[in-house]
C-alpha cells in the first residue's frame, strides 16, 4: 500500500458514518414530533436561560494548550505506542468526582479504555513498509499526577503505567491530571520501516506533541511538532527524505509572499533570458551559502537574529524596488541578489530548522534536496512571471509599467518594514564578552567572509564573460 494513496484516518470516518446515521434515524423519529419537540425546545431553552451555569458546562471547553508524549519502539513481533495526555482533554467523558471537586480514582478507572479509543487510538495510523497495521490493541491505561516524570524515558514509562493505580484518597483535581495509555500493534519484524500518521491536534486549541522513536539497536529519535503533522517517517530512506524537503522548500517560496516580492522586484526589469539567468544564479548561489552555514551551526542563534533578518528581507524588497523605480542597471543588480540573497537564505533556514528532524539520519540529503525545492519554486516563478510581465508591457508603456508595480511592491513592504522593525526593538540586545569563544566566532566570520569575497569575485568574471560573449561575436560576424 502506498502512502501516497493512504486514506484518511479510517476510524474516524467509521464515527462520522455513525453519526451521520445517528443524526437521520433521530431527525425521522422526530418528524413525526415536530409540534411537541419545538414546544420541548423552547421550555428547554428558557430554562437554561433561567438557570445559572453549572461546573459541567466549562468542564468540556476544549483546553488552550495540550501537550503530549509519546514513544513508539519496535519489540519482536510488538510495536509498542506509549501517549500520555491531559485527562482534561477527553471532553466528552465525564469523569466522577468526589469531596470539593477532586477525580473519583477508583471510579474513573473503568472509564479509561473507552477515552483513550476515542480519543487517542482513534486518531493514530501505524505503517509497517508502507503497509496500514491492523487495529491497535489497548494493552494499559492509568491515571497519573502531574509530578510523575515517568516519560522522560522509554523504560521508565512502560515500567509506570504496569504499575499499581494512584489509591483512591489522592485529591488530584480532573484539570490537572494525566492519562497514560499502551497502544500495541502486530508487526512482522521489528528491522521494518515505520511511519505513522499521529493527528492528536483536537485535543485542544494548541497541540505540541513530543515523539520519540526508539529503534532496534536501541538509537533513540525525537520529533516535536504542533498540530498534526501529516504522515512521519520514523526511519526515512534517503529519497523519501529527499521528497519530503524538495517539497518543503518547494511550497516554501510559494506560500511565502515576501520572497514572491522580492523575485518580482528582481525581474520587472529584466526579463531576457540571459540576465535573468545570471540575476538568479547570484540570488541562488548567495541564499544556498547561508542556509548551509545555519544548518551548521554558523548563524547566531540569539534572540533578536530572527526578528532582524525578517525586517532586513523587508528591506530588501523596498531597496529593490526603489531601485526598479529609480532605474536598475544590470551590472549592479546581480550583486545586489548575491547580497540580498545572503540574507534571505538565513530566513530559509528558519523553515528548515523546524524540519530537519523529520529526515532521520540524511540530513546532508535534507539540506540539499531543501535548497532544490527553493530553486524548483524560484524557476517555476520566474517563467510564469516574465511572459505576464511581457504582455502587459505590450498594453502599457515599459517604463510607466515598472513604476507602477515597483511602487506597489514598495508599498506593501514598507508597510512590513516599520511593523517588523518595531518587533525588532522589543528585543535587548547585549554585546557579547571577549573570550575565547568570541575570538573564534569573529575568526570564522571573517573566514566567511572572505569566502564571500572569492565568490562574488568569480561571479563577476564569469558575469563579464557572459556579457562580452554577444559582442565578440556580432564582431566577428561583421568582419566576416
Amino acid at each position: 500500500m502506498s502512502l501516497t494513496n493512504l486514506p484518511a484516518p479510517g476510524s474516524s470516518r467509521v464515527r462520522e458514518a455513525r453519526r451521520g446515521a445517528r443524526r437521520r434515524a433521530l431527525g425521522a423519529a422526530g418528524e413525526r414530533k415536530q409540534p411537541t419537540r419545538n414546544l420541548t425546545s423552547l421550555l428547554l431553552a428558557t430554562a437554561a436561560l433561567l438557570l445559572p451555569s453549572s461546573t459541567s458546562a466549562t468542564a468540556h471547553e476544549i483546553p488552550t494548550r495540550v501537550t503530549v508524549l509519546a514513544f513508539v519502539k519496535p519489540e519482536g513481533s510488538t510495536l509498542r505506542l506509549l501517549v500520555r495526555a491531559p485527562l482534561w482533554a477527553m471532553r466528552d467523558i465525564e469523569f466522577p468526582q468526589r469531596g470539593l471537586g477532586y477525580l473519583d480514582i477508583p471510579r474513573a478507572t473503568p472509564l479509561l479504555n473507552n477515552a483513550a479509543q476515542q480519543w487517542i487510538a482513534d486518531y493514530v495510523e501505524v505503517f509497517e513498509n508502507d503497509s496500514l497495521l491492523g487495529v491497535a490493541t489497548i494493552v494499559a491505561t492509568r491515571i497519573s499526577l502531574p509530578s510523575d516524570r515517568s516519560f522522560s524515558a522509554y523504560e521508565s514509562a512502560l515500567a509506570h503505567i504496569a504499575a499499581s493505580p494512584l489509591p483512591p484518597d489522592v485529591d488530584l483535581p480532573p484539570q490537572q491530571a494525566l492519562m497514560d495509555v499502551l497502544l500495541e500493534y502486530r508487526i512482522t519484524s521489528p528491522e521494518s520501516r515505520f511511519s505513522m500518521r499521529p493527528a492528536f491536534a483536537h485535543l485542544g486549541l494548541t497541540t505540541n506533541t513530543v515523539l520519540r522513536f526508539i529503534t532496534p539497536n536501541g538509537t533513540e529519535r525525537a520529533f516535536q511538532y504542533y498540530g498534526n503533522p501529516g504522515i512521519v517517517r520514523l526511519d526515512p530512506r534517503w529519497h523519501q527524505a529527499a521528497l519530503r524537503f524538495v517539497r518543503l522548500g518547494f511550497t516554501h517560496i510559494l506560500d511565502g509572499i515576501d520572497h514572491l516580492l522580492f523575485l518580482l522586484g528582481l525581474i520587472i526589469p529584466f526579463r531576457r533570458i540571459r540576465p535573468l539567468i545570471a540575476i538568479v544564479t547570484a540570488f541562488t548561489v548567495a541564499h544556498s551559502i547561508t542556509l548551509i552555514a545555519s544548518a551548521l551551526g554558523l548563524a547566531p542563534n540569539a534572540l533578536w537574529f530572527p526578528p532582524l533578518i525578517e525586517a532586513l528581507i523587508a528591506l530588501s524588497i523596498v531597496y529593490m524596488a526603489f531601485e526598479n523605480i529609480l532605474g536598475a542597471r544590470f551590472q549592479r543588480r546581480w550583486i545586489i541578489a548575491f547580497a540580498f540573497g545572503l540574507v534571505h537564505g538565513f530566513g530559509f533556514s528558519f523553515v528548515l530548522r523546524d524540519s530537519m528532524q523529520f529526515a532521520g539520519a540524511h540530513l546532508l540529503t535534507a539540506l540539499l534536496s531543501f535548497n532544490v525545492g527553493v530553486e524548483l519554486g524560484q524557476l517555476l516563478v520566474v517563467a510564469i512571471a516574465v511572459p505576464v510581465l511581457s504582455l502587459l508591457f505590450k498594453k502599457i508603456d515599459e517604463r510607466i509599467g515598472t513604476i507602477i508595480l515597483s511602487a506597489l511592491v514598495a508599498h506593501t513592504a514598507w508597510h512590513w518594514m516599520t511593523e517588523r522593525i518595531g518587533v525588532l526593538r522589543e528585543y535587548e540586545f547585549t554585546w557579547p564578552a571577549f573570550d575565547l569563544a568570541l575570538v573564534v566566532t569573529v575568526l570564522r566570520t571573517l573566514l566567511v567572509l572572505l569566502l564571500l569575497g572569492g565568490i562574488v569575485w568569480l561571479l563577476s568574471v564569469a558575469f563579464r564573460r557572459l556579457n562580452s560573449a554577444p559582442r565578440r561575436e556580432t564582431a566577428v560576424d561583421s568582419s566576416g
